[in-house]
């Protein structure tokens, strides 16, 4: 199916990986949906989208919000009446990492978006992807490939987890020609730095990995040919510990 045919729904897409993802799959050709929970950072990306020629819809919302995921896939379904593929990009993580001094709040509050989120979105897009053989790509994280301490108890269970949630999505849906990838990439200078109990500098940054980076490693995927998998896919910068 040739890039132009299909639509592409894209989690985390204000900023970031998610943002570079859509707005890499719209270059190509793809009718791209954007959610995620602040409405005009969605806006822009829409603009940058339709400014360029190509076919953007927001979707915004909260994905930790349980009714959400089911109404913003129908939302897609009723624009452009098909999804053929799914980014889930939207992730948190917070400054207070560890067993001494984290929050159950704030544990919780990573697991519904890092973990529930991706399920709820993954969930509520299946039955339009069984019908065209679709894609899911959950960007995920380095500390899920490999143990990352710094990266905090919640953030490193959640996405550890999505392992899983990957491979049995291939093994049962496999058979309707849906295919999942857990990609994993290593440090990204994003602003979701802000988050680290410390931030890393100019210099840090220089030598990490760019939302460009990921999202052409999305694109590598979502344009594999039917007959193939992508079950993990990690890229890490050169400086990457």
């Amino acid at each position: 199916m040739a890039a132009q045919d299909r639509v592409t729904w894209v989690t985390g897409a204000g900023s970031g990986m998610g943002r570079a993802a859509a707005l890499a799959a719209a270059r190509s050709g793809r009718a791209v949906a954007l959610s995620g929970r602040r409405a005009d950072r969605l806006a822009e990306v829409r603009a940058t989208i339709e400014a360029a020629g190509g076919r953007a819809l927001a979707v915004p919302g909260d994905t930790t919000d349980p009714a959400w995921a089911g109404e913003a896939a129908a939302a897609v379904l009723g624009a452009w009446g098909r999804i053929d593929e799914v980014v889930v990009a939207a992730g948190l993580n917070e400054p207070r990492r560890r067993w001494d001094d984290q929050s159950m709040a704030g544990f919780e509050a990573v697991v519904a978006t890092n973990l529930t989120g991706v399920a709820r979105v993954v969930d509520a897009a299946l039955p339009a992807l069984r019908e065209r053989g679709g894609t899911v790509v959950v960007v995920s994280s380095y500390a899920a490939w490999t143990f990352s301490a710094g990266s905090g108890v919640a953030y490193s269970a959640s996405k550890t987890a999505l392992g899983p949630l990957c491979r049995t999505l291939n093994a049962q849906e496999g058979a309707h020609g849906v295919r999942a990838t857990h990609l994993c990439p290593g440090d990204v200078d994003t602003d979701f730095l802000a988050q680290r109990p410390v931030v890393p500098d100019a210099d840090a940054r220089a030598v990490m990995l760019t939302p460009d980076d990921v999202a052409r490693s999305v694109l590598h995927v979502l344009d594999a040919p039917p007959h193939v998998r992508i079950d993990e896919l990690v890229i890490s910068p050169v400086a990457q510990r």
